[in-house]
C-alpha cells in the first residue's frame, strides 16, 4: 500500500509543544521578517499575499505538520489564511512547491524562519533515513544519532526517521523514549558498555544480569567488543543466555583490528567491523548451534558502507547507523509570488501552483 494510502492525516498541533507565545512575539523570527512586520503595520499596509515554498533535491519531506502547526498556533489569526501543502513523508522534487500560504502578510511574516527551519531539519532527516533504509534492503535500521547533537531535537528526529519507515515500509527503530513519543514508541537498545564496565568488564556477567532485568518484550542484544575478541565474547554470551539471547552488536573501533583477525591481515582491510569479521561471528555461532542470534552491526557505518555490505551479502541481520544520518543540508526557500492578486515573485522565480497540495484545514 503506497504511503499516501496509508498516512493522508497529520499530526495535531498540540504535539509539539510549541513556546507559542515567543514564537507569535517573534522571538525566533530573522530580525529582518520582524523588521518588515514592523514596517508595514505602522503604515497601515496589509497585502494579501501568497507565499510558496520550495527546495531544490531529491527529497522526502519531513517537519510538514509541525510547520503547518506553528502557522495555527502562531500566526496572528489562522482563520484568516489559507494553507496547501504535501504531507510528511511525500517525495519531493526539486524546485517543486511543496506548501503555499495565502492571506495578509503581516498575519505570519514573523514565522518564516521556524517553519522553514523545521521543514529543513526534517526533511534532511526524513531523506537521509530513507537513502539508508533502501539501502540496507528491507533490513532493519536503529536510528542512534541522539549522542550526536542536542536533546530538543530528539523528538522531531525521531518521528522523521519514523516517517521514513514508513516510506520505504523497513522497520526502523529509535534508542530514546523521547525520539519516539510522537508516534506512542519507545527507545531500543543493547545491553551497552557502560554496564559491561560496571561489572569490571566482564560482558558475561553484565549480559546475564541484563536479561535477569529485561522483560520478556525487550529483545536482548549484546555489544560483544568490550574486549576486542567478538568472536570469542559473542559464543561465551550466547552459551550464557541461550534462548535469551536476541542478538550480538559488533562495533568495534576502526583503530583497531578485532583478536580473531590478527593472523589473517594481509589481502583485507582489517579495522573496525568488516565482512570479514561478520562472517567469523556468523561462522562461530552458527557452528556452536545459535543460528537464531542476530548479527547487528554499527560504529561508522554509511550509505556507501551498506550498500558495500548488501552487494557481497554480508550476514548483517540489522544496521545501527548513527551521525552520518543527521549530516548534510536540505534547505527550504519561501518566496513572495503573488501580492493583491498580481505576480510579485523576484527575478528568477514564479508562482508555480501544484496539483499535489492539499488545503490544510
Amino acid at each position: 500500500m503506497a504511503l499516501q494510502e496509508r498516512t493522508r492525516h497529520r499530526l495535531p498541533p498540540e504535539i509539539f509543544d510549541l513556546p507559542v507565545e515567543k514564537m507569535r512575539e517573534g522571538y525566533y523570527a530573522d530580525a529582518y521578517f520582524k523588521h518588515a512586520r514592523s514596517t508595514l503595520l505602522q503604515d497601515g499596509r496589509h497585502p494579501r499575499v501568497v507565499m510558496q515554498l520550495f527546495q531544490k533535491r531529491d527529497a522526502y519531506l519531513g517537519g510538514m505538520d509541525e510547520a503547518i502547526a506553528i502557522l495555527k498556533l502562531c500566526s496572528h489569526d489562522w482563520d484568516e489564511l489559507t494553507v496547501h501543502a504535501l504531507y510528511d513523508g511525500d517525495r519531493a522534487e526539486p524546485w517543486e512547491t511543496v506548501m503555499t500560504i495565502e492571506g495578509d502578510y503581516t498575519l505570519f511574516a514573523h514565522l518564516e524562519t521556524a517553519y522553514l527551519g523545521v521543514l529543513a531539519r526534517r526533511t534532511l532527516i526524513t531523506t537521509n533515513v530513507v537513502r539508508v533504509l533502501e539501502a540496507a534492503n528491507g533490513k532493519p535500521i536503529i536510528f542512534m544519532p541522539a549522542r550526536h547533537d542536542h536533546h530538543r531535537v530528539q523528538t522531531g528526529d525521531g518521528y522523521a526517521a519514523y516517517i521514513a519507515g514508513r516510506v520505504v515500509g523497513a522497520p526502523i527503530g529509535v534508542t530514546t523514549d523521547e525520539q519516539a513519543s510522537w508516534w506512542g514508541g519507545r527507545g531500543i537498545g543493547t545491553v551497552p558498555h557502560s554496564l559491561i564496565a560496571s561489572y569490571g568488564g566482564n560482558t558475561v556477567l553484565a549480559a546475564t544480569k541484563f536479561a535477569e532485568w529485561a522483560s520478556d518484550d525487550i529483545n536482548i542484544t549484546v555489544l560483544v567488543d568490550f574486549e576486542n575478541n567478538s568472536v570469542q565474547t559473542a559464543l561465551d554470551v550466547a552459551r550464557a543466555l541461550g534462548r535469551k539471547l536476541w542478538g550480538v552488536r559488533l562495533d568495534t573501533s576502526e583503530m583497531l583490528v578485532d583478536r580473531s583477525l590478527w593472523e589473517e591481515m594481509g589481502d583485507f582491510k582489517p579495522t573496525g567491523v568488516n565482512e570479514r569479521l561478520v562472517h567469523k561471528v556468523r561462522d562461530a555461532l552458527d557452528n556452536d548451534g545459535f543460528e537464531h542470534v542476530k548479527i547487528v552491526v554499527s560504529g561508522g557505518f554509511t550509505i556507501d558502507k551498506i550498500v558495500e555490505f548488501e552487494e557481497r551479502s554480508v550476514p548483517v541481520d540489522a544496521y545501527g547507523v548513527g551521525s552520518s544520518l543527521i549530516r548534510g543540508s536540505n534547505d527550504f526557500t519561501a518566496d513572495i509570488v503573488l501580492t493583491d492578486g498580481r505576480p510579485s515573485a523576484k527575478v528568477g522565480r514564479r508562482y508555480k501552483p501544484s496539483p499535489r497540495l492539499e488545503l490544510v484545514t
